[in-house]
C-alpha cells in the first residue's frame, strides 16, 4: 500500500501463471490453487487501479483515506486485501477511471465516485477495529460502507456527505442536520442500519461463505443501483437456493466447487424471471461476483453458478494474457460478428469465446449430474448436457483457426475442442438428442431470419423469376447474405424453452404453461407436442397474414420436416430461411396476390443439398 517508488533499474514485476495452470485454465477447468493464483494477480491489478485513482484525483480527502488504508494495512493487511477484492471495489475502480476519461455512465457527481474511496477505507478501518473519523458520500438518503453495511441518513439534497466514527468495531454515522445512526460493531439489522448479509453453506471444511448483496451501490455492474432489501423470508429463501446447489455441486462438480470456495465471493439476488429463462450476469472487473435470479430449481441454479464462475475465470485470464489479436482497421461495416447460440444478437468475437467458455462449463456440470438427479428430472438433465455440448461443439469449428487467435487463443480453443470431442461417444436417450438437435436448428434458422439479409439485386431477380415461372431461382440468390442486426429480436430460444417444459412433464400437463412462454407461437407449441401438420396448417395461415412475425419461417421448416413431399422447402428453411422472408415480403410489396408459402419455399430450394 505505501507509494514508495521503485529504483530506476528495477525491472516491474509481472504475474505469470504456472504452464500446468494455463493447461488446465484452458481445457476449462481450474482448481482452488490455479483460482488462488488468478485472485493474486487480481489483486496486484486493484492496487496499481487505486493507485492510479489516487495520483488522477488527489486532494486532501483522497490523501486522509488514503492514510487511513495504509494504517489498517499495517495492523491487518488481510482486511485491506478483502476490501480490495471485493467485486464491488472493483466496478467502482474500473468506473471512476473510466469517469476520469469521459467514460462512464454513473449519474453521481463526480466528487461522489472519487469519495467511495474514503467509505472503502472507513469499512477497512471498521473491520480492523481500528479507531477513525472520515467524511463519505451520502447516495440519495444512504451511506454505504463495502462489506460491512449501509445507514439510512436523512439528506438535504441528492447527493451529500456524512461523518462516519468508529471506535472499536462501532459506527456512529452523522447527517447533515445531526442525525445519528449507531451501529454496534456493525451487525444488528435495523430500520437506519443494514448490514452486509452473509451466507454460509456446506459441511465444515467444505463450506462455502460468500456475501447476499444488498446495498453496495456497484453491486449490479452496468450502473450503480440504490438498495434493495431483502425480507428475512426472502434471505432465508435464498439461503436454501444457495446450500442446495452447493450440496449438488460438492457431489457432482467437486473440483469446480473447491475453486469456487476460494473465488465465489458475493451473490447479487435479482428478481425472478420465466422458468428457464433465468438471468445471470458478471463482469471481469468484479471478480468472484455474480448477479442472479431467483432458480428454477437445485440443479438449474448449480449450473447458473458454474456458467457463471467460468466467466469469472476466464474474465482473470484476459487481465493476465490476450486470447484474441486486435481487429483490424474499421471498414465501415463495424466488427466482425457471429451466431452465438445462448444469445439473440450477432456477437463479436471477444463475447463468442466468453460465450464457449462459460457454457463449456454448463455442459460439463450437466454431464456429471444427469446421472444423479432423479428419474423424473432425467430427461431434462440428458437434454441440457447433450444440448450445449454440441452447441459449445459446434460454436468452437466456426471459430478455430480465426487468424486473430492468439497462440494461447488458439490453445484455449483446440483444449476446449478435445473435451468436447472426448464427450462425443457419451450415451443420451435418442429422443432427447432429437429435440436438443431441432431446438439448435431452430435457433440457428430464426437467427438467420432476423439478421441476415440477401443480396437486394438477387431478391428482385428471383422475384422477376417467380412470377415468369422459372424452374429454379436464380443462383444469385445464394450469394453471403448481408448481416442487418435487428434491435427487435427476441426469444429465439422458443424451441428449447417449450422441450425443457415437455420434458419436465411428460404426462402432457406442459401444455398449461406453454401459454406463459414469451415468444411462442400456438404452432411452436404444437410442434413441443409433436403434431407437425397441424402446425404447418397454423404457419401457412399465419404467413397470410399482414403482419407476419420474424421467425415463422423457420418454425415452418421444422414443421415440414418428415414431410416427404416438402423436403426441398424444409431443408430451405431450416438453413436459409432468409431468402424466403425477403423474397415473401418483395412479392407482397408489388401487391399481387400472395404466393403459397411452401410452394415458394420448395422453390427456392430446388438447389440446396440435401446434405
Amino acid at each position: 500500500m505505501p507509494a514508495e517508488e521503485s529504483a530506476p533499474q528495477e525491472r516491474a514485476a509481472f504475474h505469470r501463471l504456472p504452464e500446468a495452470a494455463l493447461d488446465a485454465l484452458t481445457r476449462g477447468d481450474g482448481d482452488r490453487e490455479v483460482v488462488g493464483q488468478l485472485m493474486n494477480a487480481e489483486l496486484s491489478r486493484r492496487m496499481l487501479l487505486l493507485r492510479a485513482l489516487l495520483d488522477q484525483t488527489g486532494g486532501q480527502a483522497s490523501a486522509d483515506a488514503w492514510a487511513l488504508l495504509e494504517e489498517v494495512q499495517r495492523r491487518a493487511p488481510e482486511v485491506v486485501d478483502d476490501l480490495l477484492m471485493a467485486p464491488g471495489t472493483g466496478i467502482w475502480l474500473s468506473s471512476a477511471l473510466r469517469r476520469l476519461r469521459g467514460q462512464s455512465p454513473e449519474d453521481a457527481p463526480a466528487w461522489v465516485t472519487a469519495g467511495h474511496l474514503s467509505a472503502v477505507a472507513a469499512a477497512a478501518a471498521t473491520r480492523a477495529g481500528v479507531g477513525f473519523t472520515a467524511t463519505v458520500p451520502v447516495r440519495r438518503g444512504y451511506v454505504h460502507l463495502p462489506t460491512v453495511g449501509c445507514a439510512a441518513l436523512p439528506a438535504a439534497a441528492e447527493w451529500s456527505t456524512a461523518q462516519v466514527t468508529g471506535r472499536a468495531g462501532d459506527l456512529t454515522l452523522s447527517g447533515y442536520r445531526g442525525e445519528t445512526v449507531i451501529a454496534a460493531r456493525g451487525e444488528r439489522r435495523s430500520a437506519e442500519w443494514l448490514p452486509t448479509r452473509r451466507l454460509t453453506v456446506g459441511p465444515p471444511g467444505r463450506e462455502l461463505v460468500l456475501a447476499l448483496e444488498e446495498s453496495d451501490p456497484y453491486r449490479t455492474y452496468l450502473g450503480t443501483s440504490p438498495p434493495r432489501v431483502l425480507s428475512e423470508a426472502e434471505a432465508a429463501q435464498w439461503q436454501a437456493y444457495v446450500g442446495e446447489a452447493w450440496s449438488i455441486l460438492l457431489r457432482d462438480e467437486p473440483v469446480a466447487a473447491e475453486a469456487m470456495r476460494r473465488g465465489l465471493l458475493s451473490i447479487t439476488p435479482v428478481g425472478p424471471r420465466e422458468r428457464f429463462r433465468p438471468y445471470s450476469s458478471s463482469a471481469g472487473d468484479a471478480f468472484g461476483g455474480m448477479n442472479v435470479s431467483l432458480p428454477d430449481g437445485a440443479s438449474h441454479f448449480a449450473a447458473t453458478l458454474v456458467h457463471e464462475f467460468q466467466h469469472i475465470k476466464l474474465g482473470a485470464l484476459l487481465h493476465l494474457y490476450p486470447l484474441l489479436r486486435p481487429a483490424g482497421p474499421a471498414d465501415g461495416e463495424g466488427p466482425e460478428l457471429f451466431h452465438a447460440p445462448w444469445r439473440d444478437d450477432p456477437r463479436p468475437l471477444e463475447g463468442l469465446l466468453q460465450g464457449i467458455y462459460a457454457f463449456f462449463g454448463v455442459a460439463r456440470f450437466w454431464r456429471a449430474h444427469r446421472h444423479a438427479v432423479d428419474p423424473a428430472d432425467a430427461p431434462v438433465a440428458h437434454f441440457e448436457y447433450v444440448f450445449w455440448r454440441d452447441e459449445v461443439r459446434s460454436t468452437l469449428e466456426g471459430v478455430r483457426g480465426h487468424e486473430r487467435l492468439t497462440p494461447l487463443g488458439s490453445r484455449l480453443i483446440a483444449g476446449l475442442g478435445e473435451r468436447c470431442a472426448e464427450w462425443a461417444a457419451d450415451d443420451v436417450p435418442a429422443h432427447v438428442s432429437r429435440l436438443a438437435e431441432e431446438s439448435a436448428s431452430d435457433h440457428r434458422a430464426r437467427w438467420r431470419e432476423y439478421h441476415l439479409r440477401p443480396p437486394a439485386g438477387a431478391v428482385a431477380e428471383a422475384a422477376r423469376a417467380w412470377y415468369r415461372g422459372a424452374l429454379r431461382p436464380p443462383s444469385a440468390l445464394a450469394a453471403e447474405p448481408s448481416m442487418v442486426p435487428d434491435p427487435a429480436v427476441g426469444f429465439l430460444d422458443t424451441a428449447a424453452v417449450l422441450a425443457r417444459h415437455s420434458l419436465s412433464k411428460g404426462d402432457g400437463a406442459w401444455t398449461d404453461t406453454a401459454a406463459g412462454v414469451r415468444g411462442a407461437q400456438a404452432a411452436d407449441v404444437l410442434l413441443a407436442g409433436g403434431n407437425r401438420t397441424a402446425a404447418e396448417h397454423a404457419l401457412r395461415a399465419r404467413l397470410r397474414d399482414e403482419h407476419v412475425p420474424i421467425g415463422t419461417w423457420a418454425v415452418l421448416g421444422r414443421a415440414l420436416e418428415d414431410d416427404p413431399a416438402h423436403l426441398a422447402a424444409s431443408r430451405l428453411l431450416r438453413r436459409f430461411p432468409e431468402r424466403a422472408r425477403a423474397l415473401y415480403d418483395a412479392l407482397r410489396a408489388t401487391g399481387a396476390p400472395s404466393a403459397d408459402p411452401v410452394e415458394l419455399a420448395d422453390w427456392l430450394g430446388a438447389d440446396v443439398a440435401a446434405n
